[in-house]
């Protein structure tokens, strides 16, 4: 075993934030703590905001990167969760085993926040963190779920299983609208779209994932309009909002009485005046989504199992290309989400 490894940090100098590649000596274990040789890790929009300086949380020059997967390659004295070889990832909240509810004390261990994460070639991580992973799935394709997919599990389940025959809205074909999307499909759920455009790959990819309809945006400016013709009225029972202040006051007009608008990011801003009067009296319910625990993602992985289910990637980069893949996503221009194998 190599006594040194490379790593990248996130540093902070004044205040700039950058990526900065470094040697380091590979942590010791401890008792209930297992080594990792990463083969995978995979970006989120919130890794863009920490670049930039627009995150909470981030301690400084730390290795970024919530979301990997890897083989387990060396153990503590008492762990009993995964053997050497094991295929593993890790839940973005290392604490949060359990439950439904995000305590304070989940968010002293985010991983590639305010502890290292899986950008480098390897990690260490206590063995409660840990998720078996599936044969079927690759470490490039399992390293894009722990905060995309998993947060997009509970968006669409929000407030009550989702059901065949509910009717989802989902916006873009970034990481988490797209795994929204084919969860939403998995349950038997009726799924619409919006997109900047109607005709380009994107919205196309959406359909062929099983988007019934794609509304542009660009030009359908009340789009929530649209959305209301298409659900005789009514509007559907669950958005996934992930754009936040351009879009959240048509995306609660898009919800029918009763529904839930399930709130995941905020790329087009943090601002948005939403009406409590609108809220109160149509009874709509708005909450935020936020990843989830260990037995959240574990649930994903049998759902995804079951029909084999992969996730979309938009392209992956080599190691030494980290900042390539950090400007692929910020370009906006990503389809499903960016990879960087190690």
């Amino acid at each position: 075993m190599l006594d040194f490894q490379t790593t990248v940090r996130l540093t902070k100098n004044g205040n700039h934030t950058q990526l900065i590649q470094a040697k380091q000596a590979i942590p010791t274990l401890g008792k209930n703590e297992v080594l990792i040789k990463v083969k995978a890790a995979s970006l989120n929009f919130r890794d863009h905001a920490a670049l930039s300086g627009n995150y909470p949380g981030v301690v400084n020059s730390v290795v970024p990167l919530s979301d990997g997967a890897g083989e387990v390659v060396a153990l503590g004295e008492n762990v009993t969760r995964v053997t050497v070889g094991s295929r593993v990832s890790a839940n973005c909240w290392a604490n949060w085993v359990d439950g439904k509810v995000l305590k304070p004390e989940y968010y002293v261990a985010s991983i590639g926040f305010n502890m290292d994460g899986w950008l480098a070639e390897y990690i260490v991580l206590h063995e409660m963190s840990l998720v078996q992973l599936p044969d079927y799935l690759s470490y490039v394709e399992a390293a894009t779920l722990a905060c995309g997919a998993v947060t997009a599990w509970n968006a669409i389940h929000q407030h009550g299983i989702l059901t065949a025959g509910q009717t989802v809205l989902v916006q873009g074909a970034g990481g988490v609208s797209v795994f929204a999307l084919q969860l939403a499909i998995l349950s038997g759920a009726r799924v619409l779209a919006i997109a900047s455009r109607d005709d380009d790959d994107k919205a196309q990819l959406l359909r062929e994932l099983g988007a019934e309809t794609v509304v542009a945006y660009g030009k359908n400016p009340d789009w929530d309009k649209e959305i209301l013709k298409l659900t005789n009225g009514l509007g559907v029972d669950k958005v996934v909002e992930v754009a936040g202040e351009k879009t959240i006051n048509k995306s609660v007009a898009s919800t029918k009485a009763g529904g839930n608008v399930a709130l995941v990011g905020f790329a087009s801003g943090m601002g948005g005046d939403v009406s409590p009067l609108e809220i109160m009296t149509r009874g709509i319910q708005l909450g935020a989504t936020t990843m989830g625990s260990r037995s959240d993602f574990e649930a994903l992985l049998s759902a995804m199992a079951s029909v084999e289910m992969k996730p979309v990637i938009d392209s992956v980069f080599v190691f030494d290309d980290y900042q390539k893949a950090y400007d692929r996503l910020q370009s906006g221009n990503v389809t499903g989400k960016v990879v960087i194998e190690i």
